[in-house]
């Protein structure tokens, strides 16, 4: 299969669920953390260094054949806060039902019936790379992308911020995304004679003390 379809997976139009999502920013957008183009850059490149790092080499060690039990019982110890491990299984499941239609495999049937309640999503995210021909890298962009795009959509409506300026933070953090690419697929690789002790564990406390204040918000426009 060719690489356009990585297209179809980044694409934010593939009925994956992230667009319920807003990566954390809505919770910064109230606290204050969020106010405009500039602090939107920060908050990305915060995520992207933190949990957008783990997800991407998540998602390259599943792309590139790791047991993805064993990735997912990683993801699970990375992710402290209940209400993010909830979120990503939920993602996950969601993925899970769009790539078994779009890209169908057997690995994809294995982890359905492995984890009926969802797998982390950036494990489902390495085998629906896989299952579509592509590979770690292309996981890993996908990763990274989802990590800082979602943010910014989500900020555009809540702050009704130019999607001008919120694209353009985007495009400035672009070669940063590439270097947390190469850090992932290295750690990715890494896995299959290291174990998953070689995927990273960057921490982000205060994303994990925001999700679980906005898990109990009674009103809120984005789902995590």
């Amino acid at each position: 299969m060719g690489r356009a379809a990585l297209l179809v997976l980044a694409d934010g139009r593939f009925p994956a669920g992230g667009h319920a999502h807003s990566g954390g920013a809505e919770e910064a957008v109230k606290a204050g953390r969020i106010t405009g183009a500039a602090s939107l850059e920060a908050f990305c490149r915060g995520r992207l260094y933190t949990a957008g790092l783990v997800a991407a080499a998540l998602a390259a060690a599943a792309a590139a054949g790791a047991d993805p039990v064993e990735l997912d019982a990683a993801a699970d110890a990375r992710t402290p806060s209940p209400a993010l491990r909830v979120a990503a299984r939920r993602l996950g499941r969601q993925l899970v039902r769009a790539a078994r239609s779009t890209w169908p495999s057997p690995e994809l049937e294995a982890l359905a019936r492995e984890f009926p309640k969802g797998a982390h999503q950036p494990v489902v995210l390495g085998l629906t790379a896989r299952a579509a021909g592509l590979g770690a890298e292309d996981a890993a962009y996908c990763a990274v992308y989802e990590s800082v795009s979602g943010p910014a959509t989500a900020v555009v409506r809540l702050l009704s911020l130019d999607p001008f300026e919120a694209t353009a933070a985007l495009a400035r953090l672009a070669p940063e995304l590439d270097r947390v690419v190469d850090r992932a697929v290295t750690a990715g690789a890494a896995v299959s004679t290291a174990g998953v002790d070689a995927l990273p564990a960057a921490s982000a406390p205060l994303l994990e003390i925001g999700a679980e204040v906005h898990a109990a918000w009674p009103v809120r426009l984005f789902a995590s």
